[in-house]
C-alpha cells in the first residue's frame, strides 16, 4: 500500500456523502480514489465535488482497481454481501455500512470469505464513536456507577423518511435501533439473552402495510443481568434525541443531546434554549471522523477493528429477535433466531 491509503466509494447517496466528507478531507493519510454508483450522474457528481478524478458504475470495477487499498459500502443492504465478497476475493480491506445484511446465513456466507482471504472488516456503527459514548463506555468499564444493573436508551429521529425508503430499510429494528442494539452490547461488554419488543405505528398507519413500525419500545436482558430498555420512534418534533442513562449500584451517567448552541435565555415567561441539531450528519459528526481515522489506522498497522463482523451479526440477531418478538408479543430467546 502507498503511503496515502486509497480508498474506493460504493455508494454516492446521503450516507456514501457522509462518509466521503470524514474521509477524504478528515482523515489523514487517506483518500477516495474512486467514486462509484448506478447512477452515473450521481458518481460524477459527488466526484466532483470533492475533486476525485476516477468514477465508475460498476462495483466489481473498484474492487479489481488495483490502486485501490480499501472500499466502503455505502449502497442499500441487499447489495452489502455481494459487493463485501467481491472485495475480499480481490483483497480489498472493506468499511461497510450498519446492517451488515437481513439474512444471517448471508452474513455467515460473507464473513467466512472475509476470513479466509485475510482481509480488515469493519461495521461502521458510529455511536460506539461518539465522543460521548466513549467516555460512558470507559466510566462503565473503571466502575463509576458500580455495577450496571439497568440502561436506557433512546433514540428519536426528527422526521419520516419516505416510505420508499421504509419499505426496503429492512425495517425500525434493523434500519435505526440496531445502532442502539450494537451500542448497548458496546457499553456492557456482554451479550443478550432475550429481547421482548411492541410496536406500534403511531406516525403514519400506512408503515403497517408491509409489517414495520415508526414506535417502538424493547427490554433486553443480557447475561450479566443487566437490563436494557430501548425506545425508539420516527418522528420527534423537537429534533434529533439521542441519550443514554447508565443506573448501577453506585450511581447513575447519562448522556445529553447535543443543541445548536449552548445558549440558554431567561425571560418572564421563563428559561428557553436552543433546539436539539436536527439531522444526523450533523449530530454524529466527529463520530464519523473518528470512525475513519480507527478504519485507516487498523488497515495501515494491521489492527483488529473494534466493530468487526461479529458485532454486526450480533446486532442483525438482536434486530431479527425483535422483529419475531413485536410479532408473536412474547420475550424471544436470541437462540431461537440464531441459524448457524
Amino acid at each position: 500500500m502507498s503511503q496515502e491509503m486509497k480508498i474506493g466509494l460504493i455508494g454516492a447517496g446521503r450516507i456514501g456523502r457522509v462518509h466521503i466528507a470524514a474521509m477524504h478531507r478528515d482523515v489523514p493519510g487517506v483518500s477516495v480514489g474512486v467514486v462509484c454508483d448506478l447512477v452515473e450522474e450521481k458518481a460524477t457528481g459527488l466526484a466532483a465535488e470533492y475533486g476525485v478524478a476516477k468514477t465508475a458504475v460498476s462495483y466489481r470495477e473498484v474492487c479489481a482497481d488495483p490502486t485501490v487499498d480499501a472500499i466502503a459500502v455505502c449502497t442499500n443492504t441487499e447489495s452489502h454481501i455481494e459487493i463485501i465478497e467481491c472485495a475480499a476475493r480481490y483483497g480489498k480491506h472493506i468499511f461497510c455500512e450498519k446492517p451488515l445484511a437481513l439474512s444471517l446465513p448471508d452474513i455467515d456466507r460473507a464473513l467466512a470469505v472475509v476470513k479466509e482471504s485475510g482481509v480488515l472488516f469493519m461495521l461502521a456503527f458510529n455511536h460506539r464513536y461518539d465522543p460521548g459514548n466513549t467516555r460512558l463506555k470507559q466510566d462503565i468499564a473503571a466502575g463509576v456507577i458500580g455495577r450496571p444493573e439497568m440502561v436506557f436508551i433512546t433514540g428519536r429521529d426528527p422526521s419520516l423518511q419516505p416510505l420508499d425508503y421504509l419499505k426496503t430499510s429492512g425495517g425500525i429494528f434493523l434500519d435505526t435501533v440496531i445502532h442502539d442494539f450494537d451500542c448497548s452490547r458496546y457499553l456492557l461488554d456482554d451479550e443478550p439473552e432475550e429481547i421482548y419488543a411492541r410496536g406500534e405505528c403511531n406516525v403514519d398507519p400506512a408503515i403497517a402495510s408491509f409489517g414495520d413500525y415508526d414506535t417502538v419500545m424493547l427490554i433486553a436482558r443480557f447475561k450479566n443481568g443487566t437490563l436494557v430498555h430501548y425506545n425508539n420512534s420516527r418522528r420527534a418534533v423537537y429534533g434529533f434525541d439521542q441519550r443514554i442513562e447508565a443506573f448501577g449500584s453506585k450511581g447513575k451517567i447519562e448522556t445529553s443531546n447535543i443543541l445548536e448552541t449552548n445558549l440558554t435565555y431567561a425571560h418572564v415567561d421563563g428559561y428557553h434554549r436552543p433546539p436539539n441539531l436536527n439531522f444526523f450528519m450533523d449530530r454524529y459528526v466527529q463520530a464519523y471522523r473518528e470512525e475513519g481515522r480507527i478504519f485507516a489506522d487498523c488497515v495501515k498497522n494491521g489492527r483488529t477493528p473494534p466493530s468487526g463482523g461479529f458485532d454486526g451479526r450480533q446486532a442483525v440477531l438482536m434486530g431479527l429477535a425483535a422483529k419475531k418478538s413485536a410479532a408473536e408479543n412474547r420475550p424471544v430467546r436470541l437462540e431461537e433466531v440464531d441459524i448457524r
